[in-house]
């Protein structure tokens, strides 16, 4: 009975029990290394393909030599031992006996094609999940000076990801992604709470800037009650109903916001004090609500990747829901932040100079003799 590789023993050390894609791999080569002519068949997978350092060195050198010719490679194992010697330059630890260890636990040497889109899809699932972790990573980096722009460029990576992994693998009818979505974290942030209160003062002291904000909703906010008063303040203003902390306390009170926790004293301290601008204090929690966006689509696609039973059709469908959320918030931000266009004067028609032509004046009249 052919004896299973295993990992520790052949120098290919693991923290952790290997994922099933680890003995794909093995089948993988040991189809390649008992008949070098399938290579040809074996495409869209790359060394850096595998899990497995050894794996990909093993692949690597594959590649790199020639195939022997069938017959000679039958009766002697000049080319596996090139093969070894050629790996081992990139993993030391490969022996001769894994080799030929692969080659017993392949199943079917002419599976390989199988074997190999096997390889493809396990490695598009991590590439997904690496870039989920980067947009993740970015996006709570507080050092970047530009950190929105740095964010949204590893989205826009994410999603070129996405359309490679959906371009290796086109769209069929399949079941929709069933991984439970992570719950949206919203962190208490003291920063945070202070620029949303004292938006909603300033902007009830200078309401006329309020309806050139629709760029902001009252999801960006981090408190409910919060997001209720800029809802509050949107509807005085659209409505053309005059704006002042006291209208603002009615509205709250028909939008239901006045629970027996929310004293109407404190909501009319709380618009009391305004500082600054509308559009700076709704740029700072813009900005919050794009960069809790990205990391909740990375912690969204990186748990499809994590979940095992998920294909790659479900991670391009899945990831690119993910990411059509961010773009909608991504487009507020734009418009946010792009510089007000700025009006052009009408054009006018120049008075063109008249034509030369026949006199307009009458003829003076003939004289009637007598």
């Amino acid at each position: 009975m052919p004896r299973t590789p295993d990992p520790v023993e052949d120098g290919l050390d693991t923290s952790q029990p290997p994922h099933p894609v680890f003995y794909v791999e093995q089948a993988l080569l040991g189809a390649l290394l008992l008949e070098p002519q399938r290579l040809g068949s074996v495409t869209g997978i790359a060394p850096d393909s595998f899990s497995a350092a050894a794996h990909a060195a093993l692949f690597a050198a594959i590649r790199s030599l020639p195939a022997p010719d069938p017959a000679e490679h039958a009766k002697n194992t000049i080319w596996l031992n090139q093969v070894l010697a050629a790996a081992r330059d990139q993993a030391r630890g490969l022996t001769a006996s894994y080799l030929h260890s692969l080659i017993q636990v392949c199943p079917w040497p002419r599976h390989a094609p199988a074997y190999a889109r096997m390889v493809e899809a396990e490695h598009s699932r991590r590439r997904l999940g690496a870039a989920a972790q980067r947009v993740m990573q970015t996006a709570g980096d507080t050092s970047l000076p530009q950190r929105v722009a740095a964010t949204l460029a590893e989205a826009d990576a994410l999603a070129a990801v996405v359309d490679d992994i959906a371009a290796r693998f086109p769209a069929h009818s399949g079941s929709l992604p069933r991984t439970h979505a992570p719950s949206l974290a919203v962190p208490h942030d003291e920063e945070a709470v202070d620029e949303e209160r004292l938006l909603l003062a300033t902007a009830t002291a200078y309401p006329g800037s309020v309806d050139q904000m629709r760029w902001l909703t009252p999801g960006d906010f981090t408190h409910p009650l919060h997001a209720g008063l800029w809802q509050c303040l949107t509807t005085l203003t659209r409505r053309g109903t005059p704006v002042d902390p006291i209208a603002v306390l009615w509205e709250a009170q028909q939008h239901g916001l006045l629970n027996p926790g929310t004293e109407p004293r404190e909501l009319l301290d709380l618009l009391a004090v305004p500082a600054g601008s509308p559009e700076h204090w709704g740029e700072r929690i813009l900005q919050r609500s794009v960069l809790a966006t990205a990391h909740h689509i990375g912690r969204r696609i990186e748990a499809c990747t994590d979940d095992p039973a998920t294909t790659p059709y479900q991670l391009v469908v899945g990831s690119r829901r993910a990411l059509a959320d961010l773009s909608a918030v991504r487009t507020r931000w734009q418009h946010a932040t792009s510089p007000a266009p700025t009006k052009r004067p009408a054009r006018t028609r120049a008075t063109a100079a008249p034509r030369a032509g026949p006199p307009t004046t009458a003829p003076p009249a003939a004289r009637i003799s007598r």
